[in-house]
């Protein structure tokens, strides 16, 4: 299984590079159109290379995508926690119950007596 995962990320690799080298023309990136720029006396710009702004999408996506299944499966995590914590305060009135069983004798609740070991309560 190790293997398959260093050929696969040994394939995605030279795929970047291919892509990188297929898409090294510069390009100029604008805050805002050059008409507004003057207008406003602001002029935001970056000169890049195509590849950086074609991973960067793919990044700024997959980030945006991340957050937003992050936050849809916010009420499936809080329930799961919540029968997480109702699991265990079960658990320990189970043992509660248990150990004053023990500790009372055959006194106790003869169904509990019959869970525990299957021996009759006299």
């Amino acid at each position: 299984m190790r293997l398959v995962k260093y050929i696969f990320l040994a394939v995605l690799a030279v795929i970047l590079i291919i892509v990188a080298l297929a898409n090294s023309a510069l390009v100029t990136l604008r805050v805002l159109p050059e008409a507004m720029a003057g207008f406003l006396g602001l002029s935001w710009e970056i000169t890049l290379p195509m590849f950086i702004v074609i991973l960067g999408a793919i990044v700024v996506g997959l980030a945006i995508g991340f957050f937003w299944e992050y936050l849809r499966e916010h009420k499936h995590r809080a329930a799961a926690r919540e029968a997480r914590r109702e699991k265990d305060e079960l658990q320990r009135e189970n043992e509660n119950l248990r150990s004053r069983g023990r500790t009372t004798g055959r006194g106790g609740d003869d169904v509990l007596a019959l869970l525990e070991d299957g021996s009759v309560p006299r």
